[in-house]
């Protein structure tokens, strides 16, 4: 498995757990649109991230493979 999806899994793994834990359920006065708004603003950074680590990924190649 390559390390850019190990990272990806891991922060997925990290999101779906402190989104369980935060859940306002059994709050009284919950606020369930401040609640998705983060979980909908952390996944666009992890997937904006893996977007970025891919593409850096691909420049390094073809810089290796135009350096031989």
């Amino acid at each position: 498995m390559k390390k850019v999806n190990i990272i990806s899994v891991l922060l997925l793994t990290y999101l779906i757990v402190m989104s369980i834990i935060g859940w306002p359920g059994r709050k009284p006065d919950s606020d369930y649109v401040q609640y998705f708004v983060i979980m909908g603003i952390s996944l666009a950074a992890i997937i904006l991230l893996r977007l970025l680590q891919i593409r850096r990924i691909r420049r390094w190649r073809n810089k290796q493979k135009n350096n031989f």
